[in-house]
């Protein structure tokens, strides 16, 4: 889960953090009445949508007045920002955020993310700040520092200290990014975070440590543990069809592709889009419907497939172990019978009940296509799929 900007600063400032001061408006006089409450004559406005590279696309613009205040929030209200991150389609802006202009004298970068590879905290570190990270590790990794955190020790100064001297920090500083790190690693643990990044972290002109831009995703498996960040979601960011299966405890993620995939297992449901790739075709999503669905689980998640207007064909790759063919078989027929399916739909069946599962789709009286294997079943919904 993710969350907006000036929400992410929020948080940061519960634990210590410095942040410009700012407020959040959704409309040109909210804009205004925000910047009465700060410290002029430079304000910066800021869109507000989950993605990135909102400066390059006209989302953030540093102005000199409140009158200029009014007049971008009016601007970026009700836009649709386009970034390298939203995709040609862009994000609508419902929110803008005003905040007090910054004395920069050095930008930097600062993250901390779960590093799977090693399974610690890891900080990353670079004196690029404000470019995009990815370009710096390309182009010059040395620039780079990757700083793990061991689980068993926890945050030590020393920590913070190799980070302050990566970054080219002297003096007080140190001892400024020394608090920071350690600020940084508590919130990190303790609201379950999954990935922060504060990009440009900045010195300011009067040597003073300032994150100027932050976003903060979260574990969604912890979520039950705090209810105020779930109280932080806006929905208006999220696919609706990723928020219906979320009602359904469905894990769906919405691809570019044209063959809907629904899967038992995240590992199955890699590889089952990756065989969809090997045979020519793209998958149009990622659906785990898990090791325990019932008959209304999968029907709601057929269902969120064929809300794509983009599928022209389903392959539904089930393994029952714990999860039943049978129950799958019946999911599928009721879901199919509902709808009108109209696009071509190939079933490989596997495990418990396999036998079952493959009658009742039989009796259907559906056009269902019956796949021997994955790799078969793969090939017959691309050949379906090109041939209709």
């Amino acid at each position: 889960m993710n969350i907006h900007e000036y929400q992410a600063k929020a948080i940061l400032k519960d634990y210590g953090v410095a942040v410009p001061a700012g407020g959040i408006a959704f409309t040109p006089d909210d804009a205004v009445k925000v910047a009465q409450t700060l410290s002029g004559p430079v304000y910066v406005v800021k869109s507000q949508i989950h993605a990135g590279g909102r400066g390059k696309g006209g989302g953030v613009k540093v102005v000199k007045s409140q009158d200029e205040v009014s007049a971008e929030a009016e601007r970026m209200l009700g836009m649709t920002l386009v970034t390298h991150q939203t995709g040609p389609e862009g994000k609508k802006v419902g929110r803008v955020y005003i905040e007090e202009g910054s004395s920069i004298a050095t930008e930097l970068y600062l993250s901390c993310l779960v590093d799977r590879a090693t399974s610690k905290i890891s900080f990353i570190a670079s004196t690029e700040g404000g470019m995009d990270i990815e370009t710096v590790a390309a182009e010059t990794p040395e620039k780079i520092l990757t700083l793990g955190i061991d689980p068993a020790t926890g945050y030590q100064a020393s920590h913070g200290r190799r980070i302050a001297f990566a970054l080219g920090l002297k003096g007080d500083q140190v001892k400024q990014c020394t608090k920071l790190i350690g600020q940084i690693y508590q919130a990190f643990t303790e609201k379950d975070m999954s990935m922060l990044e504060i990009n440009p972290l900045v010195v300011t002109e009067e040597g003073n440590l300032i994150c100027l831009d932050a976003k903060i995703g979260f574990d969604p498996n912890a979520l039950y543990r705090h209810q105020d960040i779930i109280e932080l979601r806006d929905l208006t960011e999220e696919d609706p069809a990723e928020i219906e299966a979320s009602k359904h405890d469905l894990n769906y993620v919405k691809l570019d592709g044209e063959i809907g995939c629904m899967v038992n297992g995240a590992g199955l449901a890699m590889a089952t889009m990756d065989i969809i790739k090997l045979y020519g075709s793209e998958p149009a999503n990622f659906l785990d419907v898990g090791g325990g669905a019932t008959k209304e689980k999968v029907t709601e998640a057929f269902k969120i497939i064929l809300s794509d207007p983009n599928v022209k064909g389903i392959l539904v790759n089930i393994f029952g172990g714990i999860m039943r063919c049978d129950i799958v078989a019946e999911g599928v027929v009721a879901a199919a019978k509902e709808v009108n399916l109209s696009v071509p739909l190939v079933v490989r069946l596997e495990g418990t009940n396999v036998e079952m599962g493959k009658e009742i789709m039989a009796n259907s009286g559906l056009p269902i296509i019956s796949g021997s294997d994955l790799g078969d079943a793969a090939q017959k919904v691309v050949k379906a799929v090109r041939e209709a």
